[in-house]
């Protein structure tokens, strides 16, 4: 991808800053949908073709918003819309430090966000009702999720301890002093 069109205008508009921009004050007028998808995997596509240059990547995914079922590009003057087909994220590393109650889970994303799994970044999985396949999901920042990769998931699934809720054993994991359930005890 160049930086001409629709996606290099949205480029030029972010302000030069350190941490990631305040799109979430931002509320420019909706200036329509662009061609830009990100697939489960995390790959990023524009025009149908994947976009290959990860710094490119990494600022495009500082100024994605969530409105509602909607995702969108948001810079102080514009606002587009862009397809997401589950997440706009993925968690591919996990690191585990302490244990037990006191233990933190410190996730990685595709684009190099890290964060703990705790009260500001739960822990939640949905299951497929028809195949029970488990998928998890990490809240990486305001209402923006990261899809949890299998072997992530799998690491979780190991250091999952049972606890009784509402009656019933379920298998889940500590991290920042919160207990996040990943599925019932079989």
């Amino acid at each position: 991808m160049t930086d001409t069109g629709k996606a290099g205008d949205l480029l030029a508009q972010i302000p030069a800053s350190k941490g990631l921009p305040p799109v979430h004050l931002w509320n420019p007028p909706f200036c329509g949908d662009i061609d830009m998808r990100i697939a489960r995997d995390g790959t990023w596509y524009y025009l149908g073709t994947p976009i290959g240059r990860k710094p490119m990547v990494k600022l495009f995914s500082s100024i994605i918003r969530r409105d509602g079922d909607d995702y969108f590009l948001v810079t102080p003057v514009e606002k587009c819309g862009i397809r997401v087909d589950d997440a706009p994220f993925v968690a591919v590393t996990l690191g585990v430090e302490g244990q037990g109650e006191a233990q933190q889970l410190r996730f990685t994303s595709n684009v190099e966000d890290e964060f703990v799994a705790g009260a500001d970044h739960p822990i939640r999985v949905d299951i497929d009702p028809q195949t029970q396949e488990p998928a998890p999901y990490v809240l990486v920042r305001s209402n923006l999720e990261a899809l949890v990769h299998r072997n992530v998931f799998y690491q979780l699934v190991e250091l999952a301890v049972p606890r009784l809720i509402n009656g019933q054993q379920w298998l889940g994991v500590w991290s920042g002093g919160e207990f996040f359930p990943i599925g019932p005890q079989p």
